[in-house]
């Protein structure tokens, strides 16, 4: 297991740790100030710069992405629906391409229209063979470009709006179905928030190898959680055994960034962004 406790050389900064407090040009440059070598930027947080003026300052500063945020999303209730997420995932494959991003992220969806407020229907098996068609299709594009998709299971509170795909194991069955040669074009984010829990996180986790691992996603489970979404802990102020997962990933064969990833509306996204960024170095260090 490698030593995190002299520098921070493998962080890497979701941006929407901090996207309260800066947009994603002032993110970047308030990293780079710090020595922080990897982002893990949003669709959103780039289209509001400009995806050419933020590969730009990217190369310019040096500034490797451990990941993009996000693609997914695939039910939906019509063949028409279906068709608009398959063109946006394969935009989203694109910019990923433009900016060279270790993997673009999935978030693979839920409920069709329920992340709107309403569910269209409630038929969560017809949800999932959305998914897995719309993963085998976006994976047939991205092949093509070089672009490996890392699915990211979401805890199970999410399976109405967000994610569908729970659980490591469901996420790896995917990954065996539609890639079984193992190729490295598809693989899992593992999130810790969302995964901590999982009785058989230890197992699935060696089952996915250093093929499957393409990203590794770090935060804080807090007690009591006041917002199931934006209460994100900064890592060492909850109970998740963080130090124990890196472990694990690192056992079965990955060596990259540890991504912070922390929604937080009540807490580090009123503070100060250089506070924030601050702090993660430091529990980089001393908590991961």
């Amino acid at each position: 297991m490698r030593d995190f406790s002299r520098d921070h050389r493998w962080l890497s900064i979701n941006t929407a740790t901090v996207r309260a407090q800066w947009k994603l040009d002032g993110i970047i440059d308030e990293c780079a100030r710090r020595g922080i070598r990897a982002i893990s930027p949003w669709r959103d947080q780039v289209a509001a710069v400009g995806l050419e003026r933020i590969a730009a300052q990217v190369k310019s500063t040096g500034m490797e992405l451990s990941g993009y945020c996000r693609g997914g999303m695939f039910p939906a209730s019509t063949p028409e629906g279906r068709r608009l997420a398959l063109d946006d995932n394969r935009r989203a494959v694109d910019e990923a391409k433009t900016l060279d991003a270790a993997c673009l992220v999935l978030v693979v969806g839920g409920l069709p229209g329920a992340l709107q407020g309403r569910a269209e229907h409630k038929d969560i098996a017809a949800a999932r063979s959305d998914v897995q068609d719309g993963i085998a299709a976006t994976l047939d594009y991205a092949r093509k470009v070089g672009m490996p998709l890392a699915i990211e299971p979401l805890h199970p509170m999410y399976a109405g709006d967000r994610a569908c795909v729970n659980t490591m194991e469901q996420a790896l069955d995917l990954c065996d179905l539609l890639d079984p040669q193992r190729s490295g074009a598809l693989g899992v984010a593992v999130d810790v928030y969302h995964v901590w829990w999982d009785p058989k996180l230890e197992e699935q986790i060696r089952r996915a190898g250093r093929e499957r691992l393409l990203a590794f996603h770090v935060c804080d489970w807090l007690l009591p959680t006041r917002d199931l979404l934006n209460d994100r802990g900064m890592m060492g102020d909850g109970v998740i055994d963080i130090p124990r997962i890196r472990g694990w990933v690192e056992q079965a064969g990955f060596a990259g960034y540890s991504e912070v990833e922390i929604f937080s509306s009540e807490n580090w996204w009123k503070r100060d962004g250089g506070e924030v960024l601050d702090t993660c170095i430091e529990r980089h260090r001393s908590a991961v």
